[in-house]
C-alpha cells in the first residue's frame, strides 16, 4: 500500500520578523497574499499564491532556515541585477546546466530561494 499524493500543499519558510518578511516577499519578490491568519496575537501564518501553489511563512512555527523554494524567473540576469541592487545575499551565483540556469539568494531570515530560468529549446 502506498500514499496517493495529489499535489504540493505548500512550501514553508519559518521567519522571525513578519513585517520584514512580508516586505521581502511582497515588495521585492512581488508575491500576492492568498491567505493570512493571525494564529495568536502577533503570530502569523501567511500564504502567498505562486501560480496556484502556496508559499507559507510563519513566525508562529519555529524552525531553522530551509532551502526548499525555487522560483522560475523570466530573465535570470535581470533578476540577479535586482538582487545585487537591493543588497540581497547571494548563496551562489549562476550555475549553468544543459536545460537551465540557477542561482540562489537568501531571504531576511536565511531561507534559501533558488532563482531558475529554463533555456530555450530548439
Amino acid at each position: 500500500m502506498s500514499i496517493k499524493v495529489k499535489e504540493v500543499a505548500f512550501v514553508f519558510h519559518p521567519v522571525t520578523d513578519i513585517a520584514r518578511a512580508r516586505k521581502f516577499y511582497e515588495e521585492f519578490l512581488g508575491l500576492k497574499v492568498g491567505v493570512q491568519v493571525e494564529i495568536a496575537p502577533g503570530q502569523w501564518w501567511i500564504e502567498f499564491d505562486i501560480a496556484g501553489q502556496a508559499l507559507a511563512i510563519s513566525n508562529a512555527v519555529p524552525g531553522a532556515p530551509v532551502s526548499s523554494l525555487t522560483l522560475e524567473v523570466a530573465n535570470l540576469d535581470e533578476a540577479l541585477a535586482a538582487v545585487r541592487a537591493a543588497n540581497i545575499p547571494l548563496v551562489f551565483d549562476v550555475m549553468e546546466f544543459p536545460p537551465c540556469r540557477l542561482a540562489a539568494i537568501k531571504d531576511p531570515d536565511g531561507n534559501q530561494i533558488g532563482l531558475h530560468q529554463r533555456k530555450a529549446t530548439s
